[in-house]
């Protein structure tokens, strides 16, 4: 099971079935940027699939797979079994589902985090924590803690 590049779709064949009408020559090619509705700031390689706004809306990816995910807000494997790119060969188990994305387990990680460090930082300090500042640590270190084992 897992993701295979050579199954991805060509990718001029993919940009223009999402509706990008490419333009010029070359391996690069000109089109509207989907991200910030550019008319014609996003430049696209034909052979890898690469994309790159050129008006600084930040968009930019490797692939075909990139671009959908960044189009859609898909994860990844959601993303390469959309494209077809996601083999499965019925050896292995599938992944249990998990309650969180790993993008959303990750911001619950960056919140905790910063509450566990400034907590730190401030007794580091001598400030003495109250009651419910230890609470809310102690709860920030269980959630830190249950989000790492969802994905271990």
């Amino acid at each position: 099971m897992g993701f295979d590049r050579t199954l991805l779709p060509d990718p001029p064949a993919f940009y223009e079935s999402t509706g990008l009408r490419l333009e010029g020559r070359g391996k690069w090619r000109t089109t509207a940027c989907a991200f910030h509705d550019g008319s014609d700031s996003m430049r696209i390689n034909l052979q890898t699939g690469a994309f790159v706004c050129m008006a600084g809306c930040g968009a930019r990816g490797g692939d075909v797979l990139a671009y959908h995910m960044a189009l859609t807000g898909m994860e990844f494997v959601e993303a390469a079994k959309a494209l077809g790119a996601w083999r499965f060969d019925g050896n292995t188990a599938p992944a249990r589902p998990t309650p969180l994305s790993p993008r959303a387990a990750l911001e619950v990680l960056k919140f905790e985090a910063m509450v566990v460090a400034v907590a730190g930082c401030n007794v580091a300090r001598g400030v003495t924590l109250s009651e419910p500042d230890r609470t809310r640590v102690l709860q920030a270190a269980g959630r830190i803690n249950h989000v790492a084992g969802m994905f271990a």
